[in-house]
């Protein structure tokens, strides 16, 4: 089956010509435009389809924002999109709109052993249950269950949990993040946005020493992209500290979720970030924060722990729902 695959955000919309059966999945044709150059998803697709000359069974599209009833009012874009308007304008008749973090959940399925890296082996258990989250422009949390035939996903707002500090400087941190936010989530500081706050915090708080250059640099370019080049290049002192307490949050929170998923299926960190840093995760300050769980510390031992490398698992999982509904 041949279907229109699409993963949307504010900045570019990537649509795909996908190929699905046996359990995999081919990307045939692939592009990218830039979403606010358009008035709605539905004359991107329309553009698509003319300039590949597809014409696709089904259709699917994972954007950012909740979707109620097949419509969804775009959270980075000033877009309102009718499932049934797009499928009408591109000639198809199915065609949905799923939350783009939910499109990654369904893409784990398609996902082939060398899109992943594993940090923990663990004890996998067959039909386990699943937690994955993601760490980009936010921090996205979701759960996949066993249903009697297949995994079931399930979204979440996970990501907007109240932060839970772990030692002296964790506290200061979620101090610093008050005065600036007030109530501090995960998100806070598991986000691009975030990292440039932990750099931030660790410059007030004399962690380390700022260099001129590098905040000339920030100013200048993006400053997320700024701190973690730095960080592992091993040449500034505050990048790598900023980057070693986002690895630490990070490490503990993946605890954490194993735990409330009970997650004998593993546990999955997708999102823009954990593939830049997949080095920094292999080390010690993940794997301390994620085994340091108190009494249930030998539980987590034993899920799964993968960082999926395929950053087009949302497409993927948008074209496995197309498939499928």
């Amino acid at each position: 089956m041949h279907v229109l695959a699409g993963d949307v955000g504010g900045t570019n919309a990537r649509l795909a010509i996908v190929e699905i059966g046996d359990g995999t999945a081919r990307i045939r044709e692939e592009r990218d435009y830039p979403s606010a150059n358009y008035h709605g998803l539905s004359a991107i697709a329309a553009r698509f389809l003319d300039e590949t000359g597809a014409r696709p069974e089904r259709g699917c599209v994972a954007i950012a924002g909740p979707v109620i009833d097949g419509r969804v009012q775009t959270t980075n874009l000033p877009w309102t999109i009718e499932a049934a308007d797009v499928a009408k304008t591109i000639g198809v008749d199915r065609f949905h709109l799923i939350n783009d973090f939910f499109a990654v959940g369904a893409g784990l399925d398609l996902l082939r052993p060398d899109d992943l890296v594993t940090l923990q082996a663990g004890e996998p258990a067959e039909r386990g249950p699943v937690a994955y989250l993601g760490a980009g422009t936010g921090l996205g949390v979701g759960f996949r269950l066993w249903d009697g035939t297949g995994y079931r996903v399930y979204a979440s707002e996970g990501g907007h949990v109240d932060f839970a500090p772990r030692g002296d400087v964790q506290i200061e941190l979620l101090r610093y993040l008050q005065r600036k936010y007030g109530r501090s989530s995960n998100e806070r500081i598991l986000s691009g946005n975030g990292l440039v706050d932990l750099y931030g915090f660790c410059a007030e708080s004399g962690i380390a020493a700022e260099q001129a250059a590098v905040a000339r640099e920030m100013r200048a370019e993006d400053p997320a992209a700024v701190v973690t080049a730095h960080a592992l290049a091993g040449d500034d002192a505050l990048c790598e500290r900023a980057l070693d307490l986002f690895v630490s949050v990070l490490g503990a929170v993946t605890g954490n979720l194993a735990l409330i998923a009970v997650a004998t299926g593993g546990v999955y960190l997708a999102g823009g970030i954990a593939p830049r840093i997949v080095e920094r995760l292999r080390g010690d300050v993940f794997r301390s924060a994620l085994h340091d769980q108190g009494r249930l510390s030998p539980m987590v031992a034993k899920a799964p722990v993968h960082v999926v490398m395929n950053t087009k698992v949302g497409l993927l999982g948008a074209a496995g729902y197309a498939a499928r509904h």
